[in-house]
C-alpha cells in the first residue's frame, strides 16, 4: 500500500521590502529665503539660526547646507533678495550732486521699510552686490563734483553712516514707543529744565519730542553733501 507522501515544505515567501527611513522633503532656495525673511522680520536677526530655520521648514540643518553654508551666507542671500525687490534705481540726474542725493535717498527709502537689514549691514562686513549701483552713483557723483576717488569713498562712508544711523535711531524709538506708551525719561528731563542753565533747550522743551520726530532726512542729507564738497 503506498505510503502517503510527506508534506512538502512550502516555498519561502518573499519578505516585505524593508522601509527606508523617511527623507526630509525637498526644499528650494526660495523656501529657505522666504522662511528666513519671515523669522528676521517678525523676531529679529538674532533669532535666525540654521537649526531654527530647518525646524520652521520641516527639514534638517544638513539639508539646508545644500543651499547655504552658514548663517552669514544666508544673510547675504537675504540682503540680495531684498535689494533686488525693494531698491528702485532713480533716473540719473545731470547734476552730479543731485545724483548723489537721489541714490542715497533711494537707499534710505528701501532700508527704512525694513530696519532689520540695517542691523545686518552695520556690522560692516556684509553687503549686497545688488546695491553696488547706488554706491557707484554716490562715489561717481562726488568725484564729478571735484573730490578725489579717495575723498569720494570717505564721503560715501559719511553719507552711509548718516543714513544708517537715522534709520536705526528712528526704528528703535518707534519700537520702544510701541512697547511702552508711558512718558520716557527724556520727556521727564525736558519737562523740568532749568532755563538759567540751558536757556535754548528750555525754549523748545515742550516741542522737543515732535520736533525730533519729524522726518528731516533729505534736509540733513543735502546739508551733509554740501559740507563734504565745501570741505575740499
Amino acid at each position: 500500500m503506498p505510503q502517503p507522501s510527506a508534506p512538502q515544505p512550502s516555498a519561502p515567501q518573499p519578505s516585505a521590502p524593508r522601509k527606508s527611513p523617511g527623507r526630509p522633503p525637498r526644499i528650494s532656495r526660495e523656501e529657505v529665503i522666504g522662511t528666513a525673511r519671515r523669522i528676521v522680520t517678525e523676531e529679529g536677526v538674532d533669532r535666525l539660526t540654521m537649526r531654527r530655520l530647518a525646524a520652521e521648514i520641516g527639514s534638517t540643518p544638513m539639508a539646508l547646507y545644500h543651499h547655504v553654508r552658514n548663517k552669514e551666507e544666508l544673510l547675504v542671500l537675504l540682503l540680495d533678495d531684498y535689494a533686488a525687490r525693494a531698491l528702485r534705481r532713480p533716473e540719473p540726474a545731470v547734476d552730479p550732486r543731485e545724483r548723489v542725493v537721489a541714490a542715497a535717498a533711494a537707499i534710505h527709502e528701501a532700508l527704512a521699510a525694513c530696519p532689520w537689514i540695517v542691523e545686518v549691514l552695520t556690522a560692516d562686513d556684509l553687503m549686497s552686490a545688488s546695491a553696488l549701483w547706488f554706491v557707484e552713483q554716490i562715489v561717481d557723483g562726488l568725484v564729478e563734483c571735484g573730490l578725489s576717488p579717495e575723498q569720494a569713498v570717505h564721503g560715501y562712508r559719511a553719507i552711509w553712516y548718516y543714513t544708517a544711523g537715522e534709520i536705526v535711531v528712528r526704528a528703535t524709538a518707534a519700537r520702544r514707543r510701541a512697547d511702552d506708551d508711558r512718558t520716557t525719561y527724556r520727556e521727564q528731563v525736558f519737562g523740568n529744565l532749568d532755563p538759567a542753565e540751558v536757556p535754548r533747550l528750555a525754549q523748545v522743551a515742550d516741542r522737543w519730542t515732535p520736533l525730533t520726530g519729524e522726518d528731516t532726512y533729505l534736509d540733513g542729507l543735502r546739508a551733509l553733501v554740501t559740507g563734504l564738497l565745501a570741505a575740499h
